[in-house]
């Protein structure tokens, strides 16, 4: 089963931060993993906030090189509209991003990987979930 890594799973993983990614990651094939194309965008904005000399600019870069990224489609769209009207309406939104990402992940039928459990488990659909980190945060 395919496998989306959410951004704080990915910058975990780029900034070698747990090696229970790295163990989970190198089990798989690489065609079994993939990011979306809204956790790139994440990415480089992230770099945006840094000076050019940073060493994450040149991490970042190359994962990017190798990651499988997944562009955004009409699905995804779809299951976004459904994710962010069942999150308003009940007075439990995230963010943007989150959103777009789990609806990335239920479109591509991919188990969403994060290390934000309770945050995407308000999501009613049925995202499939995840957490290769030993840390848990909300």
């Amino acid at each position: 089963m395919l496998h989306m890594l959410d951004t704080d799973t990915t910058s975990y993983l780029i900034k070698g931060r747990s090696p229970a990614i790295e163990a989970k990651l190198a089990a798989l094939p690489p065609a079994m993993v993939c990011i979306s194309v809204m956790t790139r965008a994440e990415l480089l904005y992230g770099l945006k906030r840094l000076p050019p000399e940073h060493p994450l600019h040149l991490a970042v870069h190359q994962f990017l090189k190798i990651a499988r990224i997944l562009p955004w489609d009409e699905d995804a769209a779809d299951f976004y509209a459904d994710i962010r009207h069942q999150l308003v309406s009940t007075g439990q939104p995230i963010g943007e991003i989150d959103m777009m990402i789990a609806a990335h992940s239920l479109s591509a039928g991919a188990i969403l990987v994060t290390n934000n459990l309770r945050h995407f488990q308000r999501i009613t659909a049925p995202l499939m979930l995840t957490n290769w980190s030993e840390i848990d945060r909300d």
